[in-house]
């Protein structure tokens, strides 16, 4: 089944230009370490998945760009072009000369009603270029105009017009220190919107993205490109194929289905984040060698002490002991409980690995059986040069004491009625904001019970 990815605002363009690059170099590399067959078969599942061919054989992405300003546009589909390897269709892009100005109300309320035909309809055209369409995913930032007002905008409209259809929001979350004074109102509309529109928001946080480049990747000066590479490695290694099926030779026909079907068991709870183990730079790769129990053992402790890397990990977090209730005040501070987990294996001898640690019971909420709320993924093929690669998507309390921020910061910036003008002059009222926060508090809410 294809997916469709719909790239909205300067973020959401430049991050999947760099996914669709990650995916095509993996598939074209001679790194795969298995056998012929299987190497086809994956190639195969993968372009189907995330590109169509054209006459001429070159491998044209499933996507469409959308952004209010035509700069970083023009840039992506220069560049992916030059590449030789993949483009975009040159037809499936909109763009206009005005931002949205950092006002997410901008997005939302001004153009997304006035280009919602013009959008729509190259959607459309996409969706209809796939022989079996799985659905769509979405990218784009949470603190500025276009990607998160527009992109929640679109969102919605994508429900609505693909009611049987999987939504998977990726959703930035901006830097702490901020980049936008308004970013935390942004980020509040956006997320409490694609809450009610999507089926599931996989979130990456700029700063912990941030700490990878500098302390795993060894970058002095770190670029939104080097950020952006990082985030796009861990998509990559999400979606391409593998078998979900143990003994299954097939790979994964639906995949975000199957991700849904495993992560998302209730539809108060979707927030997903994602881990990948080892990363290092790409020269640093032909002097390090992996074993597989070392990889899962930091995998395991990076869930349970909510570390986005395997260095600076708090090993002192330990597990609930067996019998202690979920709310019980012996439960150890900063340990991270899950609702469901999903590890993707992938590389060399991934058949041979024992995941047992991942299916005890006090990693998880008590409603759910661990053998349900575990699932694993493997494939043979190794990943962008990594003979062996683990990656973790999650559906834990990891976003807690972000999400609490936000709100909170947001909450008092409200209740001063700070910048409130920008919103209601285009047509965002005070009952938005505060459906909004309740919207919001109600997850909080729910995971904090957990």
């Amino acid at each position: 089944m294809s997916i469709v990815t719909v790239q909205l605002g300067q973020c959401g363009n430049q991050i999947g230009h760099e996914v669709f690059h990650s995916l095509c170099s993996d598939i074209r590399g001679t790194h795969g370490l298995c056998s012929r067959k299987e190497n086809q078969s994956y190639q195969d599942a993968c372009k189907e998945r995330f590109f169509w061919e054209q006459e001429s054989g070159v491998p044209v992405a499933r996507a469409v760009l959308v952004d209010m300003e035509p700069k970083v546009i023009s840039q992506t589909l220069s560049i992916a072009a030059r590449s030789g390897c993949w483009k975009y269709n040159s037809q499936s892009h909109f763009c206009q000369k005005q931002g949205s100005g950092n006002n997410w109300a901008n997005g939302y309320s001004v153009h997304g009603p006035r280009h919602k035909e013009s959008i729509m309809n190259l959607v459309q055209k996409e969706a209809e270029r796939c022989d079996r369409l799985g659905g769509f995913v979405t990218i784009m930032s949470m603190a500025g105009g276009t990607g998160s007002g527009l992109g929640a905008f679109v969102t919605r409209c994508l429900r609505d017009a693909f009611p049987a259809s999987f939504i998977l929001n990726h959703v930035i979350w901006p830097y702490g220190t901020g980049e936008v004074i308004v970013q935390n109102y942004n980020s509040v509309l956006t997320l409490a919107h694609l809450y009610r529109s999507a089926d599931a928001l996989l979130v990456h946080e700029n700063d912990a993205i941030h700490k990878i480049c500098a302390q795993l990747m060894n970058i002095k000066h770190i670029s939104f490109r080097d950020v952006n590479q990082v985030i796009a490695h861990q998509l990559g290694s999400v979606f391409q194929p593998a078998h979900t099926t143990e003994g299954d030779p097939n790979y994964s026909r639906n995949p975000l289905g199957d991700l849904m079907e495993t992560l998302v068991p209730h539809p108060e709870f979707k927030m997903l984040g994602l881990r990948s183990i080892p990363q290092i730079a790409e020269n640093s790769l032909p002097y390090s060698t992996f074993s597989w129990p070392g990889l899962i053992k930091h995998l395991r402790q990076m869930l349970i002490a909510n570390a986005q890397m395997e260095e600076g990990i708090d090993w002192q977090v330990r597990p609930p002991p067996p019998g202690s209730s979920s709310h019980s005040t012996k439960k150890p501070l900063h340990f991270n409980t899950s609702v469901a987990n999903l590890v993707i294996l992938r590389g060399k001898d991934v058949h041979t690995v024992d995941l047992g640690s991942f299916q005890d019971p006090s990693l998880y909420t008590s409603w759910l059986n661990p053998q349900d709320a575990f699932n694993a993924w493997r494939t043979p093929r190794a990943f962008n040069k990594y003979e062996k690669s683990a990656s973790l998507v999650s559906n834990s309390q990891f976003l807690l004491k972000p999400l609490d921020s936000v709100v909170g910061k947001a909450w008092n910036m409200f209740a001063s009625k700070a910048y409130i003008h920008q919103y209601t002059k285009f047509g965002i009222e005070e009952e938005d904001f505060l459906d909004s926060f309740t919207t919001l508090e109600q997850v909080i809410s729910s995971y904090t019970t957990l």
